[in-house]
């Protein structure tokens, strides 16, 4: 080869190295851009600079339902991932909602602080007006007769006290009166003979006792009475029932007349077996009633009977309140509720304030700036306005009282669009599939898990690290041994739990694993 021809090669030579080292370098400076964010960088100025979203706050890496508004780590060295704003309502799978100013008014939207409150907590019951049973008499001669003249003759009527109801004739009054007038004038004719005197005086006071007993006083003259003698009415009240009926005869005990006072009444009322506990005598009630609209009369809790109804797991119980205008007539239906409240305060929100589905029960809070979060709650104590909420929300958070089924469902749309969202975006149906290369480190088959060491899956914002999996068959790891290289695939079926759905063996990787 010539001299001219050789410097020819050398000189083509050295300029293909020189291009290959250029094309090289461009390659790696291309390779190394890209750098895994750290907990430093989540706080770059960068991140909040003018025109920059703001970064409302950091999710858990691994899925989990765990938030914090600063950069932080979880138990495995990973750094939370930034939410930015304008992000979050489609991704946040939690279903807060952000509402526009314009749109709060137009729903009109309220809000309502949790506070300590006494809770007025009353147990509500129906029961039926009924008679006061310490003021029903039954007008009812002790002695035989006949009945000769009604002066209350209808059922109904309202009778006073010393009211005339009816005449009778008795052949065992007149005989009364008689004796008594035989006693008595004979007392008299033998006022010189002692022994005589002292016999008239006991026959004169057999016979008043007699009449005594039969509840009546004779006539001053009972013999110019003949025996007959007007019943009159013992109180005031109405005439419940009426047998007497004129030329009747009547015996001993036969009630002729039930005379009732209906200035007070009672209320009975049922109560179920688990309200028992907070109803006490003495304490006071309100009575409502279908026939007055719009009225109520004030009770209180008289007595509770001692008795369970086993079919209707009920305790009757007996209310007592005035009736001076009449107008609770026996037998109205009537509503009441028991004032049971305690002094201790307890932590209160709105009644409307509270979403019960039956399933779940939540309430809004309010988040500032239009931003509502649903919070699941336990609820306690019920009261007429108010609810007791033992666990969800604290005092002085702001809860959402009117409006808040519309923004409730907006909520359950948000988070059932997220979960579609993530769904369709994984390529399946409900779950979404990721693969990476790594060492298989261990396997438990008992636990059905495998520990592997992985590269970077950028998928995830996962740095290399050995973590465990769940393995979705035994199978999938037969034939292959501890240390061994392999590429595998896994599925999130949970927050925060991985199954492998697919493992097989791979040539060893001479600089770390890479997983996408």
């Amino acid at each position: 080869m010539t001299p001219a021809a050789r410097l020819t090669l050398t000189t083509l030579a050295v300029a293909v190295a020189l291009a290959a080292g250029y094309f090289a370098g461009t390659r790696n400076a291309d390779h190394a851009a890209p750098i895994a964010p750290t907990a430093s960088s989540d706080s770059n100025p960068a991140a909040t600079a003018p025109g920059a979203k703001k970064i409302l706050y950091y999710r858990n890496p691994m899925g989990l339902p765990d938030t914090s508004p600063v950069p932080k780590k979880d138990s495995m060295g990973m750094d939370y991932i930034p939410v930015y704003e304008g992000e979050d309502a489609g991704a946040d799978d939690s279903g807060a909602v952000t509402v526009s100013p314009s749109r709060l008014q137009t729903l009109g939207v309220r809000t309502a602080v949790a506070e300590l409150r006494t809770l007025g907590e009353p147990v509500r019951v129906v029961g039926r007006v009924a008679i006061n049973e310490r003021t029903t008499v039954d007008v009812a001669p002790r002695f035989e007769g006949w009945i000769e003249r009604l002066h209350v003759n209808a059922s109904g009527d309202p009778v006073r006290r010393g009211q005339a109801l009816f005449s009778v004739y008795s052949p065992e009054l007149l005989s009364a009166g008689s004796e008594l007038q035989i006693a008595e004038r004979l007392q008299h004719d033998a006022a010189n003979d002692p022994a005589a005197a002292d016999s008239a005086k006991r026959l004169a006071d057999a016979t008043r006792a007699r009449v005594s007993n039969w509840q009546m006083k004779l006539p001053e003259s009972a013999k110019a009475a003949g025996g007959r003698l007007t019943f009159t009415s013992p109180a005031n009240g109405v005439v419940l029932e009426k047998k007497a009926v004129e030329g009747m005869r009547f015996m001993p005990g036969d009630a002729l007349y039930r005379i009732a006072d209906l200035s007070t009444v009672w209320v009975l009322a049922d109560v179920y077996e688990r309200d028992l506990p907070r109803v006490k005598a003495g304490q006071p009630a309100t009575v409502t009633l279908d026939a007055f609209p719009g009225r109520s009369f004030t009770a209180k809790v008289a007595y509770l009977y001692p008795t369970l109804d086993a079919a209707t797991r009920t305790t009757p119980i007996r209310l007592e309140l005035a009736n001076p205008d009449g107008l609770l007539r026996p037998g109205l239906f009537a509503h009441a509720e028991v004032a049971t409240g305690t002094t201790a305060p307890a932590l209160t929100v709105p009644t409307s304030a509270l979403i019960d589905s039956g399933e779940r029960q939540v309430v809004l809070v309010a988040q500032g700036e239009g931003r509502f979060a649903p919070r699941p709650v336990k609820v306690g104590r019920r009261g007429s306005e108010h609810v007791e909420i033992l666990e969800g929300v604290a005092a002085g958070d702001s809860v959402v009282i009117s409006a808040n089924f519309l923004i409730d469902a907006e909520s359950n749309l948000r988070a059932a669009l997220a979960t579609f969202t993530a769904s369709k975006d994984s390529g399946t149906a409900t779950t979404q599939h990721y693969s990476a290369e790594g060492t298989l480190d261990a396997i438990d088959t008992s636990a059905g898990t495998v520990s592997i060491t992985h590269g970077e899956i950028p998928a995830l914002k996962w740095p290399p690290m050995t973590m465990d999996f769940n393995l979705a068959s035994p199978e999938l790891v037969k034939g292959i041994a501890p240390g061994s290289a392999i590429r595998f695939e896994f599925e999130q079926r949970v927050p925060g739990e991985f199954a492998i759905t697919r493992v097989e063996a791979a040539a060893p990787a001479s600089a770390g694993h890479k997983g996408h």
